[in-house]
């Protein structure tokens, strides 16, 4: 199959609002797929390479300037291919052969075919083709039942091996598939509410638990022998020992749990972010140690929980996990979720999930039965940039880059802007039409991809705190940023400062 008919589909995808027309035009490119093709398209349909990470970054992307192919000649084999070297390159030497590999596959695609393998490649795709689209897509290019495939994801945790087997295999296959001790399965995910009043209301009676600013772990235990799974599938046993002999510890011999772990500081709070996940990028185990806390079960000793209550769950839980339990407390009380909510905060951690005591674990799903209430942060930043929208966005300024102003010249001249992050959440229609017929006029110049702009227009931005990041110089990088509205009231000298922004940072 050719590269190009994906983008087309893609961009036929973003384009419109429709559900079902979403879901038509995704089974029809599955229909017409090689077999060969199905993992690797439905990874690029998804922005998540089947190869997982890359390495790629967008310094490096930008960093080409490539004549493109005037027609179409790739195939999804060919970028799959490109993908797996991409992967696999490492060592002395590595960073050229990588560039070289790039700047191959760039001249190869059309311009139309690069935008959107980079937009792939950096996760920043938005056709709208989320992974219940996808899965109602393969349900209906294979004549399958919706239920059976998306039972098939969550079990496997290979949304691409599962559509290939709804689409090339015998009848049964998909049933055949269930829970395996040793092998992953998708994460039950939540939706959001503004308080735990609100969440409560939705879930009735519901287990209230601390939301800890850690890294999603699942962990699996046969005998001896323990697997530990990030939130994305990948394993990351060999890098956490401690949490290995930890579960090994627990009361069982059989086990698949679900939960958190993060590092302590030493007065017992939750360390930043960036500390714990530095953990999972290291090849041997450093000095900083991580605690897990489990909160779910989905397997023990023979027996299969998924399908039971949480109420159900919670009991195995509590006997197996021991002091390892993530802290909260099963009420319909508003007054006790909210009096836990403010513990949680004073702790230090993000919040709280509410979880309905009835609901069974919906693996991959994010539906009304787990809540996460924390609280949202907002800052007055500054436009430095934007870079034109693709596929529904094509032709509008889109993803705009936010600075945070430097009174004191800490990363830059005193009183200049310190860029802290891009984002492209929260801008409605109206807003892309204002943005692209306003910016040109605060505009100092552009590349092909970006139009920079003078440090003159404030926009208010919705957070969920900052990190620790190398990619910008005032060492921090804001996490889920979105636009709540320009705020024409305030002029740029308002605007918060990169200190304000980096006392967020804990330690």
């Amino acid at each position: 199959m050719l590269l190009s008919e994906l983008v087309t589909t893609t961009d036929h995808v973003a384009a419109t609002s429709s559900r079902l027309a979403k879901i038509d035009a995704i089974a029809r490119l599955l229909d017409g797929a090689d077999e060969g093709d199905v993992a690797a398209l439905v990874g690029l349909l998804l922005a998540a390479p089947r190869q997982g990470r890359l390495g790629i970054g967008w310094r490096g992307l930008a960093a080409l300037d490539i004549a493109h192919a005037e027609g179409p000649s790739l195939t999804i084999a060919d970028v799959d291919h490109a993908f797996d070297e991409l992967a696999t390159t490492s060592g002395a030497g590595s960073a050229g052969v990588r560039s070289d590999l790039l700047r191959g596959l760039a001249s190869r695609a059309t311009a139309a075919e690069w935008d959107f393998l980079a937009r792939a490649m950096l996760g920043e795709l938005r056709t709208g083709a989320l992974s219940g689209v996808l899965l109602d897509a393969v349900a209906r290019a294979a004549d399958a039942p919706i239920a059976t495939v998306r039972r098939a994801a969550m079990l496997s945790g290979d949304l691409g091996e599962t559509a290939r087997i709804a689409l090339t295999g015998g009848d049964g296959d998909l049933d055949a598939i269930g829970l395996r001790v040793g092998r992953p399965v998708l994460p039950m995910l939540a939706a959001t509410a503004a308080t735990p009043t609100a969440a409560l209301e939705i879930t009735g009676t519901a287990s209230v638990e601390y939301k800890l600013d850690g890294a999603r772990i699942q962990v699996h235990r046969h005998g001896d022998e323990v697997g530990i799974f990030t939130r994305s599938l990948a394993d990351v046993t060999h890098r956490l020992p401690e949490i290995v002999d930890i579960v090994r510890a627990l009361p069982a011999d059989d086990l698949i749990l679900d939960g958190e772990t993060l590092a302590l500081d030493e007065e017992g709070g939750p360390r930043p972010f960036q500390e714990t996940m530095s953990r999972f990028g290291a090849d041997v185990a450093r000095e900083l140690a991580l605690r897990p806390w489990f909160f779910d079960v989905l397997h023990v000793d023979g027996r299969d929980l998924i399908d039971e209550p949480l109420s159900v769950r919670q009991e195995v839980l509590d006997r197996i996990a021991g002091e390892w339990r993530m802290p909260g407390v099963v009420t319909d009380s508003a007054d006790e979720a909210e009096r836990l909510s403010r513990e949680a905060l004073a702790a230090g951690h993000e919040g709280v999930l509410v979880k309905s005591i009835d609901a069974p674990y919906a693996a991959g799903r994010r539906g009304k039965s787990w809540v996460k209430v924390k609280p949202v942060l907002t800052f007055d930043l500054v436009v430095l940039g934007a870079e034109w929208g693709s596929g529904r966005r094509r032709g509008w300024l889109s993803n705009l880059h936010l600075g945070a102003r430097d009174p004191e010249g800490e990363f830059g001249d005193p009183g200049s802007f310190v860029m802290v992050g891009k984002t492209f959440k929260g801008l409605t229609d109206e807003l892309l039409r204002w943005q692209t017929a306003e910016f040109p006029a605060h505009e100092t110049h552009r590349t092909a991809s970006t139009v920079f702009l003078r440090p003159e227009l404030v926009v208010e931005i919705a957070i969920d705190g900052v990190q620790r990041s190398p990619r910008y110089p005032g060492g921090i990088a804001l996490r889920f940023a979105r636009v709540k509205g320009y705020r024409s009231d305030k002029s740029p000298a308002e605007a918060d400062t990169i200190q304000t922004l980096r006392a967020l940072l804990r330690g």
